[in-house]
């Protein structure tokens, strides 16, 4: 099959676009025939080998975490999916590979996609969709009336933040440029920032969640914004013990990270707040609910630019640029 690959780790003149084996379809598999693919900052970083050391890919790697197509197959224990099924997913960590013809996944990742989305659409969805649930629903517990500082309102994961928090019933405060401002707005932003013209940490306080994917100086200033007990919750970083432990990761790894957290947590127990890091898991549950919510109009996707699959290196580079407005998708068929 065709693939979108890296034999080692570097920049983006690392990547390979050829062929590499089928997928093995395992008992609880499904086997997708893929026809398209998000792209996300996360690619990147794992071509870079940012994550080597927490997640020990075997190389070469096919990457790609989002993807959406049609089921061709199926293994022996698998009970909800059958061929000719249309389906999306962010596959778990360790079989990522959504830039390919084809991809197999754990049925307990996959869920059926959005009638109302085409694929392209639906490709854009799952990892910013999974990482805005996890973030806002499961780890901050955000409710109706509490207020939520959502970073990067334009990017992929804050359009589709936005649009959680104001379904949950949250007042949301978002960053981003003055060419942004109507978007973020029509996504239900209630307040917007110009991070080029203010300084969003004196104009806002009394926040009970904040939703960090940017980098140190934007960490270590949200805590300003949080009231007692608040939640400061990052998915860029640093991680932390927790995030080490539940990642299986060894005694030392969880040490290391221990370390790496210790100065934002300590300036979070001084603001008598909470940190904590975010890697997003796979869950085709999660990901099922995120349907019925797309399917009723509650949520749409943002898609800003559509790359042919044998771009996908373009397609990278547009993203890791940082100004695209909602997602990249790259479309195989």
């Amino acid at each position: 099959m065709k693939a979108v690959f890296v034999e080692r780790y570097g920049g983006n003149d690392q990547l390979r676009f050829g062929n590499m084996p089928d997928p093995e379809l395992r008992d609880r598999d499904v086997l997708v025939r893929v026809h398209a693919a998000g792209v996300n900052p996360l690619d990147s970083k794992i071509r870079d080998g940012e994550f080597k050391l927490i997640l020990p890919y075997r190389l070469p790697l096919i990457l790609g975490n989002d993807v959406a197509g049609v089921v061709i197959g199926v293994g022996p224990e698998v009970r909800a999916f059958k061929p000719g099924d249309e389906v999306y997913a962010r596959p778990r960590q360790d079989r990522i590979g959504a830039f390919a013809e084809l991809i197999a996944m754990d049925e307990a990742d996959v869920a059926m996609k959005p009638k109302n989305l085409t694929m392209e659409e639906a490709a854009s969805i799952p990892l910013v969709a999974l990482t805005a649930w996890q973030a806002l629903v499961e780890r901050a517990q955000l409710k109706k009336g509490q207020k939520v500082l959502i970073h990067a309102g334009s990017g992929g994961l804050g359009t589709f933040a936005i649009q959680l928090a104001k379904h949950v019933g949250a007042t949301v405060a978002t960053t981003t440029s003055a060419a942004n401002i109507e978007l973020v707005k029509s996504l239900g932003a209630d307040i917007v920032i110009d991070y080029k013209n203010d300084d969003f940490e004196n104009v806002l306080s009394g926040y009970d969640v904040v939703l960090n994917s940017l980098g140190k100086d934007t960490l270590e200033k949200s805590l300003s914004v949080l009231k007692p007990g608040g939640k400061l919750v990052s998915v860029s970083g640093p991680p932390d013990a927790e995030f080490a432990k539940t990642n299986g990761s060894s005694w030392f790894l969880q040490q290391v990270m221990r370390f790496l957290s210790f100065g934002i947590r300590k300036k979070a127990s001084r603001h008598r707040v909470t940190y904590s890091f975010l890697f997003m898991q796979a869950n085709g549950q999660q990901l099922s609910k995120i349907t019925a919510l797309i399917e009723a109009g509650v949520i749409r996707p943002v898609i800003d630019r559509i790359f042919p699959f044998d771009a996908a290196k373009e397609a990278l580079a547009y993203v890791e640029a940082g100004r695209s407005k909602g997602k990249v998708v790259v479309k195989l068929r």
